[in-house]
């Protein structure tokens, strides 16, 4: 008997898209939910999958950023849920540049107000 079977690993963009301003570039980006799992296949049939994780990922400088299963959940199964990307970490430093939601304004120093316009940054 010649069965044939396997175990394998994928990736599945998820039905989710939002605007939001990066916390490493200060543009303007759609961050978009990816999943991530293993997969068994039975005669080239996935049967089972484990391991399910979710990242977010930036469409302005590609930064990944893993979020909670609970959230991922939700939004696989179409459920409308708002991703607070402040908590995320995405490896940068969140610090070194400010953007002025106003004007644009960016800069790296530690303004509380924006040079150009006043506003608060």
């Amino acid at each position: 008997m010649f069965l044939i079977m396997g175990v394998s690993q994928n990736q599945k963009k998820l039905d989710y898209k939002e605007l939001n301003i990066c916390k490493c570039c200060g543009k303007y980006s759609n961050i978009e939910v990816y999943m991530t799992y293993w997969y068994f296949i039975f005669f080239f049939i996935p049967l089972i999958k484990w391991n399910k994780e979710y990242y977010v990922k930036t469409n302005c400088c590609n930064k990944v950023a893993k979020i909670d299963n609970k959230i991922g959940e939700g939004i696989e199964k179409g459920q409308a849920i708002s991703i607070n990307t402040v908590e995320l970490d995405f490896g940068c430093d969140e610090h070194s540049i400010k953007v002025c939601s106003v004007c644009g304004y960016k800069t790296e120093e530690d303004f509380t107000f924006c040079p150009k316009c006043s506003n608060k940054l």
